[in-house]
């Protein structure tokens, strides 16, 4: 993968803000685009030059939400540390692909190491980390041949055994092969437990079919429904990619009782970007928990030529994948992004506590009226649903 230096130069919004603001200025437009500040961790020197050497070469942010929470009488704060990480597949695309499974779990190991350092409690990776996202081509060779068990498959293993040596729930975005259901292929995310147990997964819900997306070709919208993993460090829940363009979606794992949502994705500049900062923190606003939006980084090169029915010329490549990871909490507040353009880990400490105060401040689930939307859509989804409109009537 190469990291291209024209068009995807531009580090992140919140560099060019910094950059070209007075101070003064550059806090007030934070403040209005980003809500209340929030704090930076400290980080070792010895952890900060680890993550900036020649052999890791990763972005690193770490902050605290924590005082957005306010302190109560009846509950002691139920602090998590969050950890984020984005990359690029560190060889090329027509590189054998156990080697490149193993480079990259090579390099996610070093990640996870740094986030244990700073005591992340949960991390999640991007969508299908183990693999070019490769699903723009069409081609079925090698790219199935990532495809791995969700539940003893080696990269679970992998993650298995960071888990228990660093007490860490870990989400790992897969290529699933369902080899007991006749080997039937599907994007899944894997959650292992604090102990190094699988706990669960959980299968894409929404498939695109946009662009360069053409991922019905590998795997279909999955069965699991809307499972919120309860684990030591609060409920957890995980809407894969697509999934954050649908605000049912989101919806469903609130209404399971989810206080922290992860939005493991693989997106490109050209075709979302201005989308991608407002979507994961409407839903952590409207839904009153934690959302965590992840993207890989970089360009990814193949080396057949595709086209997707779009009236564009055949290419090569799927376009800039712009990392941009953030943390939202359940009051909008949000931290800024990683990079777009470099690898990185977020580390963001959040007190679970907000999710309930914000929803006692705002009402928004006392206030939904799902008895009414569930009315309507029952009515919407019948073959002779006549929509509500009101016309004048001719005289």
């Amino acid at each position: 993968m190469s990291i291209k230096p024209s068009s995807e130069s531009l580090e992140s919004v919140e560099s060019a803000l910094k950059e070209h603001l007075p101070p003064a200025v550059y806090d007030e437009v934070r403040r209005v685009l980003y809500g209340k500040p929030v704090a930076e961790l400290p980080i070792a020197p010895s952890v900060a030059a680890s993550a900036q050497s020649q052999a890791a070469s990763f972005e690193l942010k770490a902050y605290s939400m924590a005082a957005l929470a306010t302190k109560e009488q009846v509950r002691q704060p139920r602090l998590v540390r969050i950890g984020l990480i984005q990359h690029a597949t560190p060889l090329p695309t027509d590189a054998p692909v156990l080697e490149q499974i193993e480079a990259i779990h090579a390099k996610i190991g070093q990640m996870v190491d740094t986030a244990a350092q700073l005591g992340v409690n949960i991390v999640c990776f991007q969508e299908a980390w183990t693999m070019p996202f490769a699903f723009c081509t069409r081609e079925k060779d090698p790219w199935l041949q990532f495809s791995e068990s969700a539940e003893t498959g080696k990269t679970t293993q992998f993650c298995q055994s960071l888990a228990k040596r660093y007490n860490m729930v870990i989400v790992s975005p897969i290529l699933e092969r369902d080899e007991v259901h006749n080997d039937t292929i599907w994007n899944t995310a894997v959650v292992i437990n604090s102990n190094g147990r699988v706990l669960g997964k959980h299968r894409k819900n929404h498939i695109p079919r946009v662009g360069d997306f053409n991922e019905s070709t590998y795997y279909m919208e999955g069965n699991t429904g809307h499972p919120v993993f309860e684990t030591a460090f609060g409920k957890i829940a995980i809407n894969i990619c697509y999934g954050r363009h649908h605000p049912l979606n989101w919806f469903m794992f609130a209404v399971n009782g989810a206080e922290i949502v992860f939005n493991p994705s693989a997106t490109v500049g050209a075709l979302s970007e201005p989308m991608w900062s407002i979507e994961a923190r409407c839903a952590a606003i409207a839904n009153s928990y934690y959302s965590c939006g992840i993207n890989r980084v970089g360009t990814e090169s193949f080396a057949n030529e595709f086209t997707s029915g779009d009236g564009k010329p055949a290419h090569k490549d799927f376009g800039h994948f712009y990392g941009s990871s953030y943390v939202t909490a359940p009051d909008g507040t949000r931290t800024p992004g990683l990079s777009r353009v470099r690898d990185g880990l977020l580390v963001t400490e959040v007190d679970l506590n907000l999710c309930r105060q914000v929803k006692d401040k705002w009402g928004f689930p006392m206030t939904q009226r799902r008895d009414l939307y569930a009315e309507s859509l029952a009515e919407a989804v019948r073959l002779d649903y006549k929509p509500q409109i009101i016309r004048e009537k001719p005289e």
